[in-house]
């Protein structure tokens, strides 16, 4: 998945506000601030009710393949992606946006085409060898279709050609037996759940629960055309106030902006998710579960798992450059906030799509084994003295684009039950 990122500045209400406020007017502003209301007391009365047996969710079919409420129970079964004729997408304003200055020449030149073949086949070695450790941690491992992603296509709204599908993280949100397909906010992600056709078939062929969130037309109107980024401090400035390239337009979000633990599932609003898809998510996953947005101090927020990291019950990654505005949530339920050590990756390897924080971004395979990479030795001490073992692999040519252990997979079945742990 793409990992340039963090979370939008300041309280739901405000930015929400601020920014809705000056796009669309006083009418548009009143709605959204009112549906945001009701949402939140929505929660506030899900959390006098939560423990109450009846009104626990459906319990999943003991022979559904389908079945995930976290990021740490025993792994028994995950998607992993493929680097398979991956291409550059073409150089678009939420491309832009979501990208570093150094890279936009990158962009201008290859949009459209492969990325380098050499660098492409290093990777797809790399994400193969990891397969291959998976497997041999009795992990069953699912591999999406190899597509053509260089033919051009066109909409009614738009034309594009295709990226990848190497971040299953991106695309599914597993919650309980349901796949959750997300609608994405980059055109050249537009198809990408072609990929994945074949395999959510079977699953719902043998129980899972299927759901596919509005696909937006990405008109024009979904993104700020003037979006005024030309430096980090732009990007800090405009995260600050709330404001990002995508609109509120219609509904839009990646499904690597939001991270579980059993019942509450935390979400940021970012360069890719919008509040419309926020409310979208909070409104179908209710009332078994709650859906919270946190932020953080992040100049270009963009998926939230190498920025907010949740490792275990009641254990969380937090990025030491990106604070969370909300940490004291985690802390006054009695969560320990662990700050991990500064990336060892060297400044001269490329990160198209992605930053150095990638080293955070871990696959727990239960709570006491982790997935990290092989040249961060800082992070591997760290989890050492946690008491959680290290399986090292080196994908640091697949890192290049844009997403470490969590974002080339999506786990999809755990061993666990729900539960809350905000309660």
């Amino acid at each position: 998945m793409l990992r340039v990122r963090c979370l939008r500045g300041g309280s739901r209400g405000a930015e929400a506000a601020h920014y809705i406020g000056s796009r669309l007017g006083r009418v548009f502003t009143g709605w959204v601030q009112r549906s945001f209301q009701s949402t939140r007391a929505a929660t506030a009365s899900q959390n006098t009710c939560a423990a109450d047996d009846n009104k626990a969710a459906s319990p999943v079919p003991k022979d559904c393949l389908v079945c995930s409420y976290n990021e740490w129970d025993p792994l028994e079964e995950v998607i992993v992606g493929r680097a398979e004729n991956a291409c550059v997408p073409p150089f678009s304003v939420e491309v832009k946006a979501n990208t570093y200055e150094k890279y936009w020449g990158f962009y201008q030149k290859f949009g459209g085409q492969s990325f380098p073949k050499d660098h492409l086949k290093k990777a797809i070695a790399e994400i193969e060898e990891m397969c291959n450790i998976l497997k041999r941690e009795g992990v069953i491992v699912k591999r999406p279709d190899p597509i053509d992603w260089s033919v051009k296509y066109k909409t009614p709204d738009f034309e594009s050609t295709g990226m990848y599908a190497a971040m299953p993280r991106d695309i599914l949100l597993v919650v309980g037996n349901e796949i959750i397909e997300a609608p994405m906010a980059w055109r050249a992600r537009f198809f990408e759940y072609r990929a994945y056709r074949r395999i959510i078939k079977e699953y719902f062929n043998c129980g899972a629960k299927w759901t596919t969130a509005p696909k937006p037309t990405m008109a024009d109107e979904l993104y700020d055309q003037d979006y005024p980024i030309h430096s980090v401090e732009d990007r800090h400035k405009l995260a600050a106030q709330g404001k990002f390239v995508t609109t509120e337009f219609e509904p839009c979000f990646d499904a690597a902006d939001f991270i579980r633990a059993g019942r509450d599932i935390f979400v940021q609003r970012s360069q890719v998710t919008n509040y419309m898809g926020i409310e979208w998510m909070t409104r179908h996953l209710a009332p078994d579960y709650r859906v919270h947005v946190i932020s953080f101090k992040d100049p270009n927020p963009m998926h939230i798992d190498a920025t907010f990291n949740i490792i275990g019950p009641g254990l969380v990654l937090s990025n030491p450059d990106r604070p969370c505005h909300q940490i004291e949530l985690f802390k006054k339920a009695g969560w320990t906030v662990i700050r991990p050590p500064v990336p060892l990756i060297p400044d001269d390897h490329p990160l198209w799509m992605s930053s150095k924080w990638l080293s955070m971004n871990v696959l727990m395979l239960d709570e006491k084994r982790v997935m990290v990479d092989a040249n961060e030795t800082s992070i591997q001490k760290m989890f050492e003295n946690l008491g959680i073992s290290t399986i090292k692999v080196n994908i640091r040519h697949a890192n290049s684009l844009g997403g470490g252990f969590h974002c080339w997979t999506c786990d999809i079945r755990r061993r666990g039950t729900l539960q809350s742990y905000f309660d």
